[in-house]
């Protein structure tokens, strides 16, 4: 049933919802807990690995949603960008499987990520981790889910727990002078922020060279449970652009966005243009 004619934000979520367990579970069909999976493994242009899974579940994705929102232009790691998506007001972000090196060598830490943007900001999204039994889901106006459950607005402060690149918030640590404890390293970026907006850790970074399709989703959870996916401006992000790559993010509540993201700057480097 096509969802498009209205962007019905709750029917996009579990449009979205259903297609990513699906890829789910054929991605799982080639997921070994422990040991290198059972897919062929080869490597793109600048050696990230690519797997048979990966390709089968964005194929899988591309049917499904497409086929629901027909007017809905397509951005996913595993398919070539034409471009045509920048006519288009509404546009499906997807990476089939973020983590890829974590699936390969049977690191569960891996989720399929899928959102619709509508004029540069996302509606709806999901972050499914198969291997994991979690479902992150949300829907603009309609708060964020984890299995089916509400996310409660998250914003403890001081905060005590992160994820991200250490050296980052090793440094923001200080200059709030705090004592955080750091996560181990979470290879798919998606679930690392899907955390944030969970409240499992009390913010996270994204080192920069991320991609739209590692944050889409993850960019709606947070907005829903009371938290924002920023830049070093301090702006919300813009999506359907020709460039696709970002620099670093800070996934932060909003009760403490301010304080954090002050930190942040300092510990980037950055300064304002």
């Amino acid at each position: 049933m096509s969802v498009d004619a209205d962007v019905d934000a709750a029917a996009v979520r579990d449009l979205l919802v259903f297609a990513a367990r699906e890829a789910g579970a054929l991605a799982l069909e080639y997921f070994r807990p422990g040991e290198r999976t059972s897919a062929k493994v080869t490597a793109k242009a600048g050696g990230s690995p690519v797997t048979d899974a990966d390709l089968a579940a964005d194929s899988l994705l591309k049917r499904r949603l497409r086929e629901a929102l027909p007017q809905a232009g397509w951005l996913s790691e595993e398919t070539v960008d034409d471009f045509e998506r920048l006519a288009r007001r509404r546009l499906i972000v997807v990476d089939p499987i973020d983590g890829t090196r974590a699936f390969v060598i049977g690191d569960p830490r891996w989720a399929v990520s899928a959102a619709l943007i509508v004029d540069e900001r996302p509606v709806a999204g999901v972050v499914h981790a198969p291997a994991l039994n979690e479902t992150y889901a949300a829907a603009r106006g309609e708060g964020a889910t984890f299995n089916g459950a509400a996310l409660v607005p998250v914003g403890a402060w001081p905060p005590r727990v992160a994820a991200g690149p250490k050296p980052v918030i090793e440094a923001m640590a200080e200059r709030l002078g705090v004592s955080v404890e750091i996560t181990p390293r979470v290879p798919a970026l998606a679930y690392r922020l899907a955390m944030a907006a969970r409240g499992v850790v009390d913010f996270a970074v994204a080192a920069e060279n991320s991609h739209d399709w590692d944050i889409a989703a993850a960019d709606i959870l947070l907005e829903e449970a009371g938290a924002r996916l920023i830049e070093a401006s301090g702006e919300r992000l813009r999506y359907n652009a020709r460039q696709v790559r970002r620099g670093a993010l800070l996934a932060a509540p909003d009760l403490g966005a301010p304080r954090l993201l002050e930190a942040f700057r300092a510990a980037a480097g950055w300064r304002p243009d």
